[in-house]
C-alpha cells in the first residue's frame, strides 16, 4: 500500500499537471506523507508498522543490547516481505493506472548529491523514529514521521527514499516516481551508511534507546487473558 500511494500519486500528478515539476511533486509529497501516517496508524497495532528495512535492521540492532525488539529469525522475514510488498505496490499502481503492470524505470538518480541526500534523510528517519519511542511517545510517529517524509520530499535533492524496500519497489515503475535500476545499489547504500549513523545520534542522545527498541514505529499489543470473554 505505501509503494501503492508513492508510485500511484506520482502518477496521477503528472498527468495532472505535466508541465508543472514542482507542482507534480507537491502533488506526490502530500499523498505520500498523509498515505505513510494513515498506514502507519492502521498497521501499528499488528506488526509495529515495519515498513523500511532499515528501521527495522535499527531495531534489531538496538534490541541486542537490551533483549528487546525483532528476533533474527522475524528480522528476516520482515525484510523479505517488505520488499515483496514493495514490488507487489508498484504493479498495482501500474495496473490501477493502465501501464503496463511491469516495467523498468528509466530515471537515473545516483549523483553524489543524491547520495548525500538519501544519507540525511536516512538518518533523520531513524532518529525521529526512536526518539519518539524512546520518550515515551510512539503514538506520535503516524504524524511525526508522515510529516518528516513529506519535509523531506523538498529539503533532499532525491526527495526522501530512505527505505531499501521501496527503493527496490520504484525500479518497476516507469513513472515520475521511478528509480533507474542502476541508481538503486548507490540508494541503498546510501540509505544503509544513513541507518548507521541515525543510529549512532540515537544512542547518543539516548543510551538507553535499546529499551524501547520494541516500541518503534508504534507498539503493538500482545494478546493477554484479560482479552478473553469468560466462558
Amino acid at each position: 500500500m505505501l509503494v501503492s500511494v508513492v508510485v500511484g500519486s506520482g502518477i496521477a500528478a503528472r498527468q495532472l499537471s505535466p508541465n508543472d515539476a514542482g507542482l507534480q511533486l507537491l502533488e506526490n509529497s502530500i499523498a505520500t506523507a498523509l498515505g505513510l501516517g494513515v498506514l502507519i496508524l492502521a498497521f501499528g497495532p499488528v506488526s509495529g508498522a515495519h515498513f523500511n528495512p532499515v528501521v527495522s535492521v535499527a531495531d534489531w540492532v538496538l534490541g541486542r543490547r537490551s533483549e528487546t525488539g525483532l528476533s533474527t529469525r522475524l528480522l528476516c522475514l520482515y525484510v523479505a516481505v517488505q520488499t515483496l510488498g514493495a514490488i507487489a505496490g508498484a504493479i498495482l499502481a501500474n495496473v490501477m493506472f493502465d501501464r503496463p503492470a511491469v516495467e523498468m524505470a528509466s530515471r537515473q538518480r545516483a549523483s553524489v548529491g543524491h547520495f548525500i541526500a538519501e544519507v540525511v534523510a536516512t538518518a533523520g528517519l531513524i532518529v525521529v523514529v526512536f526518539a519518539l519511542a524512546r520518550t515515551g511517545r510512539a503514538g506520535l510517529s503516524a504524524a511525526a514521521v508522515g510529516a518528516y517524509i513529506g519535509a523531506a520530499y523538498w529539503f533532499t535533492s532525491s526527495t526522501s527514499f530512505a527505505n531499501p524496500a521501496v527503493t527496490v519497489g520504484r525500479m518497476f515503475s516507469d513513472t515520475f516516481a521511478g528509480i533507474a535500476p542502476a541508481s538503486v545499489a548507490p540508494f541503498i547504500a546510501a540509505q544503509i551508511v544513513g541507518g548507521l549513523i541515525g543510529l549512532v545520534i540515537t544512542v547518543y542522545l539516548y543510551p538507553d534507546a535499546g529499551h524501547s527498541a520494541d516500541q518503534a514505529v508504534v507498539p503493538h499489543r500482545q494478546p493477554d487473558n484479560s482479552d478473553v470473554e469468560p466462558t
